[in-house]
Parts: structure tokens; sequence; C-alpha cells
């Protein structure tokens, strides 16, 4: 009963599949033409073809689900010809497992086709094709090849949406990306801003971050699509690096090294989590089971790196490497030995003393401190009395900034891996006693506690980010579990439970799900006027090149992005012929990469810097920012354009935005007015007013 149950729900769900992906491709059909009704004749044809496939899909499926033997005899036909391919078969397996990512990214269809049904057909022809492609033997998919399949499927997805932004497109592509670009350079390359050398340029990023991203400015005549390419990198490697790390163990089986490390990069890049974390977890894999002379200190160290990176990383490395010495040491009659405890306890507790004292001992050594300095812990304890950025506990739950909220969006991300992770414990199939118990569930817990408590600052909640510390961790947990029986239970047992099967399946598939949404190119303006038909663009809207671009979520043309520096400039000249200022509160990187030039450079008020002060309402910070500008001290600033509508919880990011209109664009506008508003780059010039507002009941 219960088989004739499964048989007819998964039917089910491919017919539905089917008939979305039918319907969404008949919507993009319509519009197109006259020849009949509103189709154009090649996508009547392409439509009516796309419609027979699909049932043609349909009936394989009945065949597989209600008349096995007649499947059979197509199947034992299809593995005949596979295997007298010899060679070609992988090239083949490889063909398939590049083309979603291509169609999608790389071409205009994959704006034509966002929608997800369709995308998600796509992927099911791959997964699939790809799984009998590499299945070796007389089967036509066998399960571990399925698994295989899934994960190289989902990974392919997950590597190539950082590379989307790789373009020498001068402009921003988002609300702070070339300001973060800017961020980057001053550590290695501050020298390519005109500004004296002996007074420090500060930035609102930690100096972990600084560094890797930074990197590339050791490099003469760097250009923003290199660096974007990077940055690039810097989102996937540290991943890559964590997961070799954390299964060397494996090393002599590369192939499921690969793999494992594959699964480690699309779980944790669920996050995303900043590289610098990631980095230190790494080396906190790599210090597991090393001699104490070698892993005390730098597990020191690492602690130190990770609180200078962010000080809620303070004790992170030191309670990972607590955690997987003891809940990964052998037992010996089902305790723990006193060799097991002596390990555990000195390089948690050398891992957190140096996250806490690190910075306290390198100032003394430097000369530069007091030795009753505060500690790091002391600091943020004294912080509390700084006026607090708002806590949005509503963030935690479904609402328009994150879709799902933070909670719901987690136990997504983590389903699969806590439900076979309990399984393999249940079971007995991993074995553990209590301590070793309470060694994974208690960090594990205060790492969710504050990883939920900080995704409810203003700021944050838009992605689940701020849970790294919690999801990194439970990737350790699934690498003692992988050492302490899962593998054995995975690659050498039958798995009979269809349910298990289905919660494997969703590890590896559910990470890729995300990405496969945002796979699309942006750098496809010069074919608007096509895209608008195929994407059913209102005439309103697909007959103003600006409204269209825009409503394509297109890069203007490399025109535009000249044209639109050729203004900058001139006004940039302009404004220091006349002696004043120019501030580029925004889009300092056409700074970094010589797109403007000829300016000296105002460090003060950068953009993240300001939204950041006015989230905590630090108004001592914008007092000063408020003299230069009641002042006019700029001649010219440069910005997005400045809009002063307040919003509610209802729309993305509200808070955020009613921060920044009330602590900056209101105030800004009252002595500044718009001379030249760049609409395709997202760009507004601001001069001095000749008659500033009254403006004493404008700030806050």
């Amino acid at each position: 009963m219960m088989q004739r149950i499964s048989r007819f729900l998964g039917f089910a769900a491919m017919a539905f599949l089917l008939f979305r992906s039918v319907g969404e491709f008949q919507a993009t059909a319509w519009g197109t033409g006259v020849w009949w009704g509103e189709y154009s004749l090649s996508w009547a044809a392409a439509y009516l073809l796309y419609f027979l496939f699909c049932l043609f899909c349909l009936f394989l499926a009945g065949l597989v689900f209600w008349r096995g033997d007649v499947a059979a005899l197509i199947f034992d036909r299809m593995v005949s010809i596979r295997e007298r391919l010899g060679w070609l078969r992988w090239i083949l397996a490889v063909i398939v497992l590049a083309f979603p990512v291509w169609f999608l990214q790389y071409t205009i269809w994959g704006i034509v086709f966002e929608q997800p049904y369709t995308r998600l057909f796509i992927w099911g022809l791959a997964f699939l094709i790809l799984g009998f492609l590499i299945t070796r033997g007389q089967s036509a998919l066998s399960w571990k090849e399925c698994m295989v399949a899934a994960l190289l499927t989902s990974s392919s997805f997950v590597v190539a949406v950082p590379f989307q932004n790789v373009t020498d497109y001068p402009f921003s592509l988002g609300w702070s990306e070339g300001n973060r670009m800017w961020d980057y350079s001053i550590l290695f390359g501050r020298d390519l801003y005109d500004y004296p050398a002996d007074q420090d340029i500060p930035v609102l990023l930690d100096i972990g971050r600084q560094f890797v991203g930074g990197l590339p400015f050791i490099i003469p005549g760097l250009t923003i699509g290199m660096e974007r390419f990077w940055i690039a990198l810097t989102v996937l490697i540290p991943y890559l690096l964590l997961g070799f790390a954390a299964f060397n163990f494996t090393r002599s089986d590369l192939k499921l090294w690969i793999f494992a490390t594959l699964g480690v990069l699309i779980f944790l890049k669920q996050g995303p989590i900043h590289p610098p974390l990631v980095l230190c977890a790494a080396v906190t894999a790599l210090l597991w089971k090393k001699p104490l002379w070698l892993s005390l200190p730098l597990i020191a160290v690492t602690g130190f790196i990770a609180e200078e990176s962010r000080f809620t990383w303070i004790f992170a490395p030191g309670m990972w490497l607590g955690m997987l010495e003891l809940a990964g040491a052998d037992l010996k009659n089902k305790k723990l030995t006193r060799a097991s405890w002596v390990r555990a306890i000195s390089l948690g507790l050398a891992g957190m003393l140096g996250g806490q004292y690190g910075q306290k001992i390198m100032g003394y050594f430097q000369g530069n401190i007091d030795i009753g300095a505060a500690t790091s812990v002391d600091s943020v304890i004294s912080s509390v009395s700084a006026p607090p950025e708002p806590l949005l506990w509503y963030r935690l739950l479904p609402n328009a900034t994150y879709g799902p909220g933070i909670v719901l969006g987690l136990l997504i991300a983590i389903a699969p891996l806590v439900i076979l992770l309990t399984y393999l414990a249940v079971t007995k199939k991993w074995n553990l006693n209590i301590w070793q118990s309470l060694a994974i569930l208690s960090p594990l817990a205060a790492f969710l506690v504050v990883g939920l408590i900080v995704s409810t600052k203003m700021g944050g909640g838009g992605d689940l980010h701020n849970m790294d510390m919690f999801l990194i961790g439970l990737v350790f947990v699934g690498v003692i579990a992988w050492q302490k029986g899962g593998y054995d239970w995975l690659m050498n047992s039958h798995i009979e439970q269809t349910w298990v099967k289905g919660v494997i399946l969703l590890f590896f598939l559910l990470p890729g799900y995300p990405a496969l949404t945002d796979l699309r190119g942006h750098d496809f303006s010069n074919q608007a006027s096509k895209l608008a038909i195929l994407t059913d663009i209102p005439p309103a809207i697909a007959n103003n090149e600006r409204t269209l671009q825009r409503a394509l979520d297109m890069i203007p043309s490399r025109e535009v992005a000249e044209r639109s520096l050729e203004i900058i400039q001139s006004e940039v000249d302009l404004a220091v012929s006349e002696g004043g200022d120019v501030l580029f509160l925004d889009q300092r990187q056409l700074l970094t990469f010589g797109f403007i030039q000829n300016v000296p450079f105002v460090p003060e008020y950068e953009k993240k810097r300001l939204m950041n002060e006015a989230m905590g309402e630090e108004a001592a910070y914008f007092e000063i920012f408020y003299a230069d500008i009641s002042k006019q001290r700029f001649s010219l600033i440069i910005s997005e354009p400045l809009r002063t509508p307040e919003k509610d919880s209802t729309v993305v990011f509200g808070e955020e935005n009613n921060a920044w209109v009330k602590w900056v664009s209101i105030p800004v506008l009252c002595y500044y007015e718009p001379k030249i508003t760049l609409t395709e780059v997202n760009v507004e010039l601001l001069v001095p007013k000749a008659v500033p507002d009254d403006c004493l009941d404008k700030m806050p």
C-alpha cells in the first residue's frame, strides 16, 4: 500500500512540475507576434515542441512508476548504448553539468526563463542525465551516482553565482559593492589616493576582511574586473580550504575528499559566511589531533585573529576545537580517557584566551598598551553604555527583508543534516557518551543564541550570515559523525528506507535551489528590446531606455557608462578649480581604479560609515558632519540619489532606510541640491544651495 502511495505521489509531483513549466513557457511565447493569436511562428513552433517533450517526459515517468517491466527494457537499451560510448560519455557528462549554468547565466535565456518551475525542470533533466552517464555497470542510475549527480549539479550553481558580477563596469553593482572595493584597497593600495601619507585613512572593515579582499592591490595596474574576479574567488576558496582541512583524513581517496569538500561548500554557502571566519575554521580543523606543542600556540593565535576580525567570533575557534577533540575522541569502555579530557580542555581554553587576551598581549609587547588595559570582552561590555542599535525581533519570522525569516530559513538550511545526525546517533551507527553529547550541544546552543540575537540587529537579518559560528559548528559535528561511523553507513551499507534517501538528496539539493534561482546575466543591454517582448515588459516601460534597463536589471551599456564618467570628471574638475573639497560619499571605487582622476581625496563620511552611525544614532559623530555641510565645505558631493520618504517593516530594510533618511538624506538636502542625476548609473551630483533652507528643525 505504501509503495503505491509513494508511486502516486512521485508521479503527481512530476506531473505538477511539468504542467507548471509548460504554463511558464506559454507565458513567454504569448505576445511574441500575430501569426496565430499572439504567437509568432517561431515561438508557436517552440511552444508546441516543448509541450510535446514535456508530455514525453511524463509518459516515461508513468512507465517508471507504473510499468517497471517496460521501463526496464528501455533502460537496458539505453545502458547498452552508454557502455559503447567509451570516453565520449565523460565529455557528454561535463557538457550536461555545464549546460544549465551556461544557459541561465551566460545567455539571455536566463532572463527570459526566470520562473522557478522551468528552472527546476532544467535542473531535473541535468541531474538525471548526468547520473545516468556517470553510472557504471548495467544499472541505469545507481544510488551512489545519484548522490554524486545531486552534489555536482548543486555545486555548479553555487560556484557559478559569484562570477556573474565579474565585469569591468565602473559603477557600483549594489548598495555597498563599490565602496567595499575601496575598503579593500586601503591596506595595500593607499598610494592610489591623493592624500597625505602620514595620515590614516579609516575604513569600516575589520583587518581580516581588508587583508583577504585587498591582496590583489599589491599588483600594479589592477583593474576593477580583476578585483571583482578575486572577490568571487574569496567567497569560494575559503570554503574549499575548510572542506579539505576538515576531511583531511579522507585524502587517500581523492574523489571522496573532493566530494566531501563540495558538501561543506554548498552547506556553508547557505549563510553565506565571511572569509576570515571560514579561514579560522580551516586552521582549527587542521589542528585537530595534532601535537599539543603545535596546537596550543596556533589555536591561541587563531582565536586572536578571529577576534580581530569580529568581536563576536572571540571564542569560536577555541570552542570548535574543544568540541572536535572531546566529541571526536575514541572511547574506552564507553568512557573518555584522561588524555582526551586534557587535550580538549587545554586547547579549548587556549583558543578562547587567545581571543580574549591576544590584543592585550600584542599591545603590551609593542609597548603601546598598559597591562591593565581592557580586553576584548571588557570593551564589548563597556560598549553597552553607547547608544545601541535597535533589535528587530520580527526578522526572526517571515518578513519583507528576508522572506522566510531567520528561524525558518535556518531550519530549512540545517534540517537535512540535523535529521541525518540524529538518525545516526539514535540508531547507534554513531556512538556518543553523555559528555560527548554535551560537548556538541553546549557550544552549538551558545552559537545559536548569539547568532539569533545578532541577526535581529538593525542592518542584519537579510540572510543567515550571522549564524556563521553555528553553521560551521554543525559542519564539524558532521565531520565527527562521518569519521565515527557515518562513512561506513553511507558508502558501504544498503539504505533501505526511502525517507532516509530523500533526506540525503535534500542535503545536496536544497543549497543549490537559491543559487539556481540567482543564475542570470546582467550585461545584455544591447538586446533589451528583444527581452522586453519576451518578458512582457509594459510598453510604457519598454519605450524608455532607462526604465527598461532598470526593469530588466541590466548593466548600462559601455557608452552610457563612459558618458557618465565624462560628466562626473567634468564636474569634479570644476569643483576642484573653485577650491572646494569633493566628497565621494558613494562610488569611491571610481577613484580606486582611476576612472576619476585629479581630485584630492576626502576620507571622511563614507556611505557605510554614515549608515552604521545612523543605525546607532551616534549624535556626536553627526555633529561634525553637520558642521561641515552647514558650512558647505564640499563644492561637490557624489552620492546615490538621496530620497526622503520613510518606510515601514513591510519594505525591504525599511528601518535602515528611515535611519538613513533621518540622519543623512534630510540634513544633506537641506544644504545641498542635486545638480545632475545620472539615473542609468544611479549617481547624483550635489552642489551647495545658493540660499540654504532653515535647517534647525530638520536636524535629528
